[in-house]
């Protein structure tokens, strides 16, 4: 029974011989007419063609056997849900038992096709490198599983289409300089799992560092470039970013960019939309001839007081129904669809966005 490829079977039928013991195929027509005949003597040997059978299911069982193995140990293997929504519970009550934890919320939303989606795939980069500076402890061996998983999935997605390596290169140094805290200070900090586990982590993290520094740019020969276009479409373009590490990058370009990405107007439009005038005032910083720095004071702001955060699409909280979901907006604007079971008679009012510090915030008790 413990071999039989269902657990409901009698199992196989064994015949012990001079070499040892062979299975005895209780099914073969040829042996079953033999058996009603005379009893089946012990110095049976199986014809070719059972040896053939036998050894076909034999490897069949072997490979079947590898592969569930290699199911378990697998460290790829993706063990979350794909699901939309999920109820955030923070205690028991009668109609629920237990509450909803920061891994359990993580393993079960869809995270790994949220990535691949543009519009969020900033927001899950932010919420992973929150997770890497202060949650990563708190996370369960399989939600720790996932995000390594996720996380696998965000670099080899920047190597392959080249897009956000910044945002992946901030996210690797916070994790890494957590690891290495963490593995220093072993035995001061509950870690789930073998040290050596925490250990391999940390190479992998340093090895997907390695991969992104020596990531080189394709070089585009062929159609239009930036170059081609015109000044005042070149500074519009400036002017949507509102990170200024991006409008310095893209300074980098061409000279001509570079003397567009030092527009003082530019850094002034940044430090109003980040910052409050209260803060200008007590970190102004003017030049010899008695100019505001506007470039100096966004960056020397950025170091006292947080930025406005700006994604594409965000997870959603409804107040009413205690749910976190991810709103498809266009099942919402065809099948009139809320992104979850809501019972409100105005879904889209109870409907607040989640901000990456939000949705850990949500999981604190």
């Amino acid at each position: 029974p413990f071999l039989g490829q269902d657990w409901r079977s009698p199992g196989w039928s064994w015949i012990k011989t001079e070499d040892g013991w062979k299975r005895c195929e209780s099914c073969n027509p040829e042996l079953g007419r033999e058996s009603s005949q005379c009893s089946l003597s012990h110095d049976v040997m199986l014809n070719s063609e059972d040896e053939e059978i036998f050894n076909n299911e034999e490897c069949e069982y072997a490979s079947k056997k590898r592969k569930k193995g290699h199911f378990r140990n697998d460290t790829n293997t993706q063990s979350f849900y794909r699901e939309k929504w999920i109820y955030v519970h923070k205690e028991s009550t009668k109609e629920r038992h237990g509450y909803c934890t920061l891994g359990e919320a993580f393993n079960r939303l869809d995270f790994s096709s949220a990535i691949q989606d543009i519009r969020r795939f900033t927001y899950v980069v932010k919420l992973l490198q929150l997770i890497a500076k202060s949650q990563l402890t708190s996370l369960s061996g399989v939600a720790q599983k996932n995000y390594f998983n996720i996380l696998d999935k965000i670099v080899q997605k920047v190597l392959c289409d080249h897009q956000n390596p910044r945002l992946i290169k901030n996210l690797l140094q916070d994790l890494s300089s957590t690891l290495c805290t963490l593995i220093r200070g072993v035995g001061k900090s509950v870690l789930v799992g073998n040290i050596n586990i925490w250990i391999c982590r940390l190479e992998t993290v340093l090895n997907w560092q390695q991969q992104l520094q020596n990531l080189q740019m394709t070089k585009v020969n062929d159609g239009l470039t930036l170059s081609d276009l015109p000044l005042h479409t070149l500074s519009n373009i400036l002017h949507r970013f509102s990170d200024g590490w991006d409008v310095v990058t893209l300074g980098q370009v061409t000279p001509t960019l570079y003397v567009l990405s030092e527009d003082r107007q530019l850094w002034k439009k940044l430090c109003q939309y980040h910052f409050a005038e209260k803060q200008f005032c007590r970190h102004l910083i003017l030049s010899e001839k008695g100019h505001v720095e506007w470039k100096l004071m966004y960056f020397t702001l950025q170091k006292y007081y947080p930025t406005k955060e700006q994604y594409g699409d965000t997870l959603h909280f409804c107040r009413h129904c205690s749910i976190l979901f991810w709103k498809d907006y266009h099942l919402a604007w065809l099948l009139k669809d809320s992104g979850h079971p809501c019972t409100a008679a105005d879904p889209d009012s109870c409907f607040t966005p989640v901000s990456p510090q939000h949705f850990i915030d949500l999981f604190k008790f």
